[in-house]
């Protein structure tokens, strides 16, 4: 397969987007088929990436959290049903009746019920974090499994329970367990052994404001690491892909079930029209007749996706080495790419509908997490617009409850109170609260 057409738009892309560096990475029938290299790895050494240089990964590492719970559930050491304190007795959310009603699938899905809360990663032991989730005076959004909204410091908590069920440190684990076996030997959740590493990117962030990128160092992250600590390269991701298509089955013996994977792609929770959320995958499931099967990820300096289709049995890998690039967008043009249909295709099409300027004030606010986002609402010349933050966007309606940002052609659903009156905004798989 000739893959000129889509490096010349993926060329084209990187100056527009202003992405220095990328690796992708493609393997059908554990084979691969396609591995490139683009842009530099480093500014001042113009160093080139190559299909072996190791970036972040940042929630891609989620998947093989969720990875490491199934593995525990099929030994009959816990179930994702049930209730996260059977494990972490100290567990405790101020503003929740009954504790035992948040399950481990709960953690999974990011359905606890809690926005996004202040991002502590100083915090090195789950015990610290634990007694940070205690003593927090954050809101609850509902019941369990009432709302996505997308938490790592509920997620991290996954990490608590394997530690405890184990007695190893959570990295110690999906090192030896699940990295080891895949023969992931270039992806660490270790800093010190990435910077022995040959290869390494240097992640970036790009300012607009001057056009200048600006170096990282690589994030400490403390307890986070458990959603999002593997650094790692296009070529070990697609070993670990493979898992997931050859159906649990690892140098011909069985690594883990069938359908314990399949578990973890379950359409649980819907995003949008076409994609759902499962065990820390996101699921597209009729796409062209085929399911994409992915994960994205974003640090300062890391924007990543990962992901697979299992009527394909094809794998497709993507890292970056800047920060808020769509990595999501390059990974499906890939993934059109291998399966034969136009390099356009979205996950995702919103419908066109015509809202009163009455409907239109509603949404009209300012939403926020606590880990920073920031969305605003406003009406300018009759037409509905949205800073996010401090970038701004033509919005249009699609819904009654949906405004889609539209040169991304991306959604974002607003909650209603009793009163008819916006509390929240769904936006990039986080509940923003009004304020």
């Amino acid at each position: 397969m000739n893959w000129t057409l889509f490096e010349e738009k993926l060329h084209e892309r990187m100056e527009k987007e202003h992405i220095l560096g990328a690796a992708v990475a493609v393997s059908q029938n554990g084979k691969i088929i396609y591995q490139n290299g683009f842009g530099v790895k480093n500014l001042d050494t113009k160093e080139q990436v190559s299909p072996n240089t190791i970036f972040g990964t940042a929630s891609v590492t989620k998947s093989f959290t969720a990875l490491g719970i199934m593995k525990l559930e099929e030994e009959g050491k816990l179930s994702v049903d049930d209730p996260v304190i059977a494990y972490l007795p100290e567990f405790y959310f101020p503003s929740v009746d009954s504790m035992e009603s948040i399950k481990i699938h709960h953690l999974l899905t990011h359905t606890a019920g809690l926005a996004p809360i202040r991002r502590r990663e100083e915090l090195n032991r789950f015990q610290e974090h634990l007694t940070y989730l205690a003593e927090y005076p954050y809101p609850i959004l509902g019941k369990p499994g009432e709302y996505l909204s997308y938490c790592n410091d509920t997620f991290l908590l996954l990490g608590a329970i394997i530690e405890r069920i184990t007695g190893r440190l959570f990295r110690r684990f999906i090192t030896e367990e699940v990295l080891y076996p895949l023969q992931m030997y270039r992806s660490t959740f270790s800093l010190e052994e990435l910077h022995k590493f040959e290869d390494v990117s240097t992640p970036y962030v790009y300012h607009p404001e001057g056009d200048r990128f600006e170096k990282q160092s690589w994030p400490i992250l403390g307890n986070y690491e458990a959603g999002g600590g593997i650094r790692s390269n296009v070529l070990d991701l697609l070993k670990y892909g493979e898992l997931y298509i050859g159906q649990g089955i690892l140098d011909h013996k069985p690594f883990i079930s069938k359908k314990q994977l399949e578990k973890m792609r379950q359409p649980t929770y819907p995003i949008n029209r076409s994609s759902y959320y499962g065990y820390a995958l996101e699921v597209t499931p009729n796409y062209h007749g085929f399911t994409l099967v992915e994960h994205s990820g974003g640090q300062p300096g890391v924007s990543s996706n990962f992901g697979f289709i299992p009527e394909q049995n094809l794998v497709v890998a993507v890292l970056t080495n800047v920060s808020d690039v769509p990595a999501k967008d390059i990974w499906l043009e890939a993934v059109n790419y291998a399966i034969g249909i136009p390099l356009e295709e979205k996950r995702n099409t919103e419908l066109s509908v015509d809202l009163s300027e009455e409907q239109l004030k509603k949404f009209v606010g300012t939403y926020q997490s606590e880990e920073g986002d920031c969305l605003q609402i406003f009406i300018e010349d009759y037409t509905v617009k949205a800073t996010i933050n401090s970038k701004e966007f033509s919005m249009r309606a699609s819904g009654e409850a949906t405004l889609v940002i539209t040169e991304k052609e991306k959604p974002i659903q607003f909650y209603f109170d009793s009163n008819g009156e916006t509390w929240a905004a769904f936006m990039g798989l986080r509940v923003l609260l009004k304020k």
